[in-house]
This record gives structure tokens, sequence and C-alpha cells, in this order.
């Protein structure tokens, strides 16, 4: 089984991890709304949903997620 021959300094580990660092998002204002969003995604403004400067949706309402089943019934 390999295994180091010296241990690794803290000085060293932490030259390799560097790197590992967050980006921010890509932000823009629309020229329509005015709005901030994330650049090539839908945003809502007002109730309705836009989509690259362009109105998709008027009057948009997220989807309620569907009732659960009856598990009650009997059926064989």
């Amino acid at each position: 089984m390999a295994h180091p021959k010296r241990r690794t300094s803290s000085a060293v580990r932490d030259k390799r991890r560097t790197h590992y660092k967050l980006t921010p998002k890509a932000v823009t204002l629309c020229p329509n709304t005015g709005e901030l969003h994330l650049r090539h995604k839908a945003y809502v403004v007002d109730g309705d949903l836009y989509h690259n400067g362009q109105l998709a949706i008027k009057n948009y309402s997220k989807v309620a997620a569907a009732p659960a089943a009856d598990t009650d019934t009997d059926e064989e």
C-alpha cells in the first residue's frame, strides 16, 4: 500500500489548495424591466415571467405540487 515517505508540510498543503475559490455569479441588468437577474435564466417581475429581456408568460404563478395519492384504498 502506498504511503508518503515524508510528511506534507502545512505550507505545501495550503499552496496546493489556493486554487479552490468561488467565482461570482453572472448577474445582468434587464434593459426592459431594470431588474437584476442571473444570465440565461428566466426571472419573475410583478407576476410576469421574463426570459432574454422579453415577456414569456403573463400573470405567471408557480405550479403547486400535485396532492399525494390516497393510499388507504384496498384494490385487490
